[in-house]
């Protein structure tokens, strides 16, 4: 059940992929902003990073109230009961739509740091959607932690509450009315007068749990494939860093032999230009010479 869903949000994601006009033409998202402009430009994608730490600090704020309201639905009774889960449930589906919505504006940051044309720009952006990344992964952790000591909580009161009508419970048996809701045990318990208000309202909790149960199950399966496909973005990273440091690399060598050149081209140009002034020395003394000998020649007439 947990891949099938897995396999449902991944469908959902990629079917989020795109975005569909009034026309109904499909339009690829590519290297864009929230705002439809283009992230190639550094001022562009410096607003951009910064507008997802903004929102991933929201993010963080709604798991915090998830895990508050998480507290408050393990005591509630009643019509507080109900009002705290209408809120949980509205408050865990804004979270997680937040969540596709940062990790595709973080996956359309980070294709976006290679177009920068100078290696210094492209560290620049790496180093930011590196920073954005990694914090929305925190959140996520975070998050994930919040939904699995709720999860734990909430089956231990399933499971005191089921062990009410019937003490000698087995694992499986807990573990099918979390499932079923656990009707089934309820129905030979409510024949049986003196326990039969005590597992009726040991029944509305248990199939209330359950089902609660059952979504943070879906949550958490969708949260398994938000940290994939982190992962994935980071192997994406790591490939982009590489070639930042290959390039990185190679401008240092072709520096170094531009260096090397330009030492050797200096070194010709001295030697030019004392072969130059040789030849003007001998060209002058033989001058001189000449001049002497047409004196000599000129007095003896």
């Amino acid at each position: 059940m947990p891949t099938d869903r897995a396999a449902a949000y991944r469908n959902r994601q990629a079917a989020a992929g795109q975005q569909t006009n009034q026309n109904g033409t499909n339009v690829e998202l590519g290297r864009l902003n929230t705002n439809g402009s283009s992230l190639d430009s550094m001022p562009a994608f410096l607003a951009e990073a910064t507008s997802i730490q903004d929102s991933v600090v929201s993010f963080t704020r709604n798991v915090t109230r998830i895990s508050e309201l998480n507290t408050r639905a393990l005591s509630a009774l009643g019509d507080d009961a109900a009002s705290v889960k209408t809120q949980l449930d509205k408050l865990v589906q804004e979270t997680m739509a937040l969540s596709t919505e940062l990790k595709n504006r973080i996956t359309r940051l980070q294709g976006a740091v290679g177009s920068a044309a100078r290696p210094q720009e492209r560290e620049i952006r790496q180093n930011r959607a590196t920073h954005v990344r990694t914090k929305f992964t925190e959140a996520l952790q975070t998050y994930r932690q919040v939904e699995q000591e709720y999860q734990t909580k909430a089956r231990q009161r399933v499971e005191r509450q089921y062990r009410i009508v019937k003490p000698d419970a087995t694992q499986d048996e807990i573990n099918q009315a979390i499932e079923g809701g656990g009707e089934q045990v309820f129905m030979q318990a409510l024949t049986t007068s003196p326990q039969y208000a005590q597992a009726r309202s040991a029944l509305s909790e248990v199939q209330s749990r359950a089902q609660d149960l059952r979504k943070m199950e879906q949550t958490l399966g969708e949260l398994a494939v938000l940290f994939s496909d982190m992962a994935v973005l980071v192997e994406q990273q790591d490939e982009t860093v590489a070639d930042i440091e290959h390039t990185a690399i190679d401008v240092e060598a072709n520096a170094a032999e531009g260096l090397k050149q330009t030492t050797i081209a200096v070194g010709i140009a001295r030697r030019l230009r004392q072969k130059r002034w040789i030849c003007f020395l001998i060209t002058l003394v033989v001058v001189i010479i000449l001049a002497a000998v047409l004196a000599v020649e000129l007095t003896k007439k």
